[in-house]
């Protein structure tokens, strides 16, 4: 917005306008919440600094374009978990796990092995409940469908902990490729980058590519991939077939698999073709008893996070509209629970 803008939907000078900018006059707490109000945001965005942390994008849709939708959103959830972590003695997160930055894609696949480890997988199963599994490591997920027109996901390592943001408007495979992503730049505590389009054979060299490499080999790991592979070949399954079963027990889309049946000899770049053709239909799965499940679904915010907002709801710490706000508008004020009637003598806690 302009000054002129801002000067006139908040009924103000654009004169007074520019000298509050320009620190040469005060501003009022009604100014400042009208201010705040016209421009989408809380009062404590003036007084407080963003916190420290490493912010990550990943935006394949508009490579290298700016995501003010999914930068404002990010900020406000790292705002609001400093909030809690500050005002719940009960609540911390824990440091995430550092891992040693890869080289090259070989390091990549090593570091997705270490992180599995930390997560508590072997080495074949699936990563399910991706939120729920890495909030116990230090990371929130919240899934919110911000539009097409944006960035598939973000993330900020904060001085503890970590938040990332997933956009819930595309599809699960894609959701949970951009959550692998995210998890590899805390884990590696990246400096910011924007995504450039990863090209379907580039240069391995590139460091999104071995984040890229990261998430493929932690959400389709090695001896998982090998182990079924071996199994397709001993039924003679055909490749539709193989890749329906591989894409819907593994939760991810169909290029990401083509990519990573690639990477590990499996099939050739012909046949890799073929498998992102794949669709998969309601009739594969009733015919290979498939269990569909739609994770890091718009709207989510992470267990333990609602739990903290819950506890400071009981404590009277915060209101019921500060409770709503925290959880994203996901609850309505029925949802929250009943309070308990304060005794009278408690008055003298807000009388003197």
């Amino acid at each position: 917005m302009t000054q002129a803008q801002l000067a006139s939907e908040i009924s103000l000078d654009r004169s007074a306008l520019a000298k509050i900018e320009n620190g040469s006059r005060r501003v009022s707490a009604l100014e400042l919440s009208q201010i705040a109000d016209a421009l989408g945001e809380r009062i404590e965005w003036f007084l407080y600094e963003t916190p420290p942390a490493i912010v990550s994008h990943r935006n394949l849709q508009d490579p290298g374009a700016a995501s003010v939708s999914i930068d404002r959103l990010i900020e406000r959830l790292a705002r609001n978990v400093e909030f809690i972590q500050e005002n719940d003695s009960a609540w911390s997160l824990p440091a995430l796990p550092q891992i040693d930055r890869p080289a090259n894609p070989a390091e990549a696949e090593a570091a997705a092995s270490k992180a599995r480890t930390a997560l508590g997988l072997d080495r074949t199963e699936p990563l399910y409940n991706a939120a729920e599994t890495v909030s116990r490591l230090g990371l929130l997920v919240f899934s919110v469908d911000i539009g097409a027109e944006t960035a598939d996901a973000a993330s900020i390592l904060l001085e503890r902990g970590a938040v990332a943001l997933i956009n819930g408007n595309i599809q699960i495979g894609r959701r949970r490729l951009a959550f692998a992503h995210e998890l590899g730049h805390c884990l590696f505590a990246d400096e910011y980058s924007v995504d450039w389009r990863v090209a379907e054979y580039d240069d391995s060299s590139a460091w999104e590519s071995r984040i890229d490499r990261f998430a493929r080999a932690l959400l389709l790991p090695r001896g998982g991939m090998d182990q079924a592979w071996r199994q397709f070949q001993e039924r003679n399954e055909d490749l539709r077939t193989r890749a329906v079963k591989l894409a819907s027990r593994y939760r991810v889309d169909m290029s990401t698999l083509a990519r990573r049946l690639v990477e590990l000899g499996h099939i050739d770049r012909t046949q890799a073709d073929r498998v992102r053709q794949v669709r998969t239909t309601r009739a594969d799965i009733v015919d290979l008893n498939l269990v569909t499940h739609d994770e890091l679904a718009a709207p989510s915010t992470p267990r333990p996070y609602d739990e903290a907002v819950l506890r400071l709801f009981r404590a009277e710490m915060i209101s019921s509209a500060r409770a709503i706000d925290l959880l994203l508008d996901t609850w309505s004020e029925d949802d929250l629970p009943a309070l308990a009637p304060l005794p009278e003598n408690a008055i003298w806690q807000f009388v003197s």
